[in-house]
């Protein structure tokens, strides 16, 4: 039976966002004996309700809320206020995300070390070494039931995975397979096995994917220390005079505003909303915004090196059977500036179903070369490029003199593309097509960066609290009550998709934060 907190009970952790760091950390706290309350600002859709249609679909979780960009970058001029592909729904992007579960590389936890001065780039090694996480990652793997870790047996290939696989042999890749996903290949955890319907994004109607909407929030309600509240959008921290925050202010359904009190405040809404709520928290004692001594809150914005290609064949694929993300080619995914950049990518197969590439092709919006690239659909193969950005200090979520529906600055989100990215941009497609070419494609598609859902940066983890703003457990270095638990805390991006590391960091911050209580400390 889910809890029920009194708003002015100050002695719960408050966790801003239901994703794969509020959500997480919620169910690990209140598996400690921690009371929790997590404040959700969309509503609470179960997966039995998900729609398996790509556009109604998108009606039903993504977060619409209005944001405005600007900078160099393509989505800018394509989609000026959805710089970001989120959701706004309990489970955040976990009930929309394909399910590539990949740990980070130890280069890539030590990138200034590892690539030097990179002009332009903002590098810093994050505090915690591979070594530090890897028993994080051995629990969020078991958590996840991440296929081919702990025996777990990996997904069958569809077609599409087939063309990639033949294309690679061809290349002579060596590490192609079918992924290491948060999807059961297998029954457990009281959930069913995939059953290759082919709409991860959409939301996953058999709940084989893992999501902490069906997995960990239900377990936390059981323990009674877990109250999640839908519908809850977060407009500000509150903190007293000696600046220890002390709850947060939020507008409910019927757009009251509520107060809740905290002992602890995490904040989990993603690498956009996070950076925002923080800024938008300014007070006579933090004028710039809280925990943002350093000036980096909202800097250093990375949302992967992203791009795709697809391949037209002369007989059908149907590469939209199966799983979403179906295969991985992890062998670009490595330090070699020999290519002319640093950092690496992954290949990872992808079909987002007819509306979206209609919306994402390049050639777009009409004309004969776009209807006969839609024409060929059935025969189509695609691959998703997602590869290591270089963090920027001008690349940031600053808040714009536009408002929302409560009144509240919106997020701007600047980003201009690195030559480091567009290098290693080149190169992936140029790898891309010569993979399809080796299996007779007979027409190849780039198709430029869409609205991403791997937002990082904006509140790292540094050593040094001029560097950054948190510290290595997510702690802010100015407010010692005050965390953040979502992928905005990563110092650099890696070439991984994030969430395995957004989950492994959780149950790291949710030790932390209950020895913290434990010992009165905070």
């Amino acid at each position: 039976m889910s809890a029920k907190f009194d708003q002015n009970d100050d002695s719960v952790v408050v966790i801003v966002g239901s994703g794969a760091g509020g959500g997480t950390l919620g169910n690990e706290l209140a598996q400690k004996g921690v009371k929790a309350v997590i404040l959700e600002a969309g509503p609470r859709t179960e997966y039995t309700d998900f729609v398996n249609d790509e556009w109604e679909s998108f009606g039903q979780l993504a977060w619409k809320d209005m944001r405005t960009t600007s900078g160099d970058w393509r989505v800018h001029k394509d989609f000026p206020n959805l710089p970001a592909w989120i959701v706004k729904s309990v489970g955040g992007s976990t009930t929309h995300w394909a399910g590539a579960s990949l740990r980070l590389q130890e280069h890539e936890l030590k990138t200034a070390t590892t690539y030097g001065r990179v002009p332009g780039a903002n590098l810093l090694d994050w505090p915690i070494t591979l070594a530090d996480l890897e028993p994080y990652y051995a629990r969020a793997e078991d958590k996840m039931g991440v296929t081919r870790t702990n025996n777990l047996p990996g997904l069958p290939g569809n077609n599409n995975f087939k063309v990639l696989k033949a294309g690679a042999d061809k290349l002579g890749y060596k590490e192609c397979h079918t992924g290491r996903m948060a999807i059961n290949s297998i029954e457990r955890d009281d959930r069913n096995s995939c059953h290759q319907t082919g709409f991860c994004f959409q939301g996953c109607k058999w709940g084989a994917k893992w999501s902490t909407l069906y997995t960990e929030i239900p377990k936390g309600e059981k323990t009674g220390n877990l109250e999640v509240r839908p519908d809850s959008h977060v407009a500000h921290i509150e903190h007293d005079a000696s600046g220890k925050v002390t709850g947060v202010v939020y507008f409910d359904k019927a757009g009251k505003i509520q107060r809740q009190k905290a002992r602890i405040v995490a904040v989990a809404g993603n690498s956009i909303e996070s950076p925002r709520l923080l800024l938008n928290s300014a007070s006579s004692k933090f004028p710039d915004g809280l925990a943002n001594s350093s000036g980096q809150v909202g800097r250093n914005y990375m949302r992967h090196l992203t791009g795709s290609v697809y391949a037209v064949f002369d007989k059908p694929v149907h590469m939209y059977r199966g799983t979403t993300m179906a295969g991985i080619i992890r062998d670009e995914a490595r330090f070699d500036p020999k290519r002319g950049f640093v950092g690496g990518y992954e290949f990872e197969t992808l079909s987002l179903g007819l509306p979206f590439m209609a919306a994402f092709l390049d050639p777009g919006a009409w004309g004969r070369e776009f209807t006969a690239a839609l024409d060929s659909y059935v025969n189509m193969a695609g691959l998703w490029i997602v590869g290591e950005d270089m963090p920027q200090e001008t690349n940031r979520i600053t808040l714009s003199d536009a408002k929302d529906q409560w009144g509240l600055p919106v997020a701007n989100v600047n980003f201009d593309d690195h030559p480091n990215d567009l290098a290693m941009r080149a190169h992936a497609y140029k790898q891309g097509f010569a993979l399809y070419d080796a299996v007779g494609a007979t027409r190849t598609y780039p198709t430029p960066p869409y609205p991403s859902t791997h937002n990082l940066g904006t509140n790292r983890m540094s050593e040094n609290p001029r560097d950054g703003v948190v510290n290595k457990n997510g702690q802010t270095h100015d407010i010692k009550n005050l965390f953040v638990s979502d992928g905005s805390q990563f110092t650099t991006g890696g070439a991984e998709n994030p969430t395995l590391t957004i989950v492994s960091l959780a149950i790291r911050q949710a030790e932390f934060i209950a020895d913290q209580m434990k010992g009165n400390v905070i």
